[in-house]
């Protein structure tokens, strides 16, 4: 377990440790960008990487009246980001919209906000400026406030619409999903939406209970999205490849079929590490990625437990 400790918090919070050499390397590798539909494109990176699945989407909208991105990655990447972005077209950041406060897809907030508005939920700011902890499945580790220049400077409560490049952008909250400060983008002209972490194609998804997600709330989340999204919609992800409703459906359909079975032991009078030792989730295996088996249960079990209590659970 700690093993999958330290993975997933290297791919979904990116707390990176490079060498010197490595960071040498990085200067070789490009962001990938390709377009999704009308004037939105995917950047993911930098490349060249083994799996496009465990990197941070970003997604940018185009046209006369500049850029709109959604999400940054980190810091680092910065530089790599801008270049990738005049390939496409010599125009200014307009606005940037965080999907949520994880460091794989705010970490730049510092880095845009020199060029433009950075916007968010408020729980998006609360998060960033004060701090807090995350669970892996096992074990709660801290994560430090960010700088001031870092904080979104525009926030809202439940939603907001840009209208740049004759879009009407719309940003959806949905409260107590992925964490408390879940957005979603959607384009409509394009016909294009980005999920952030509400929505993930490298396997089980990680519920941030620490930060107030919950499992019910995310279930409850991205049905309402499939809910409100035409049938031809373009489906950016937080991580992996871009995807459309019927993958979202199959989404929703693992996390309660994986839900109801840890509340069905739950209501048996199992542990924790009962259902661990009776491989509770081995009939969904497949979906084992940067989160494993053992941490996704873990997470099942904390967030199901903390609903029905409401107090946090806390497994050191």
């Amino acid at each position: 377990m700690k093993n999958t400790l330290v993975t997933f918090l290297l791919v979904s919070m990116c707390v990176w440790a490079c060498a010197a050499g490595q960071e040498t390397d990085l200067k070789k590798e490009q962001m990938k960008v390709a377009k999704v539909a009308g004037n939105v494109y995917k950047l993911v990176g930098p490349v060249p990487v083994p799996d496009d699945g465990n990197i941070a989407n970003i997604a940018a909208c185009f046209g006369e009246d500049g850029i709109v991105l959604v999400d940054v990655a980190q810091a680092r990447f910065g530089d790599k980001i801008q270049d990738a972005l005049k390939g496409i077209a010599d125009k200014p950041v307009r606005f940037v919209i965080l999907t949520h406060y994880h460091g794989d897809h705010s970490g730049g907030s510092a880095y845009f906000q020199k060029l433009a508005p950075v916007i968010a939920q408020e729980n998006v700011r609360q998060r960033m400026e004060n701090g807090g902890t995350i669970f892996d499945g096992t074990t709660h580790s801290p994560i430090k406030p960010k700088p001031r220049e870092a904080l979104p400077i525009i926030t809202f409560d439940h939603d907001m619409t840009l209208h740049l490049n004759g879009e009407d952008i719309r940003v959806m909250h949905f409260p107590t999903a992925h964490t408390d400060g879940d957005s979603i983008v959607f384009f409509p002209k394009s016909n294009v939406v980005s999920m952030g972490d509400l929505f993930v194609t490298y396997g089980f998804p990680f519920v941030d209970v620490d930060s107030g997600g919950s499992i019910d709330g995310m279930i409850d989340a991205v049905e309402k999205v499939i809910a409100q999204m035409p049938a031809d919609v373009r489906v950016i992800p937080g991580h992996g490849p871009v995807s459309g409703l019927n993958d979202m459906r199959a989404f929703v359909k693992m996390m309660k079929e994986t839900r109801a079975a840890v509340q069905s032991a739950i209501d048996r009078g199992q542990t924790l590490d009962q259902m661990k030792q009776a491989k509770l989730l081995d009939r969904w295996k497949q979906y084992s990625g940067p989160l494993g088996e053992d941490a996704f249960l873990g997470i099942l079990y904390y967030s199901l437990i903390s609903q029905k209590t409401g107090e946090l659970i806390k497994h050191n």
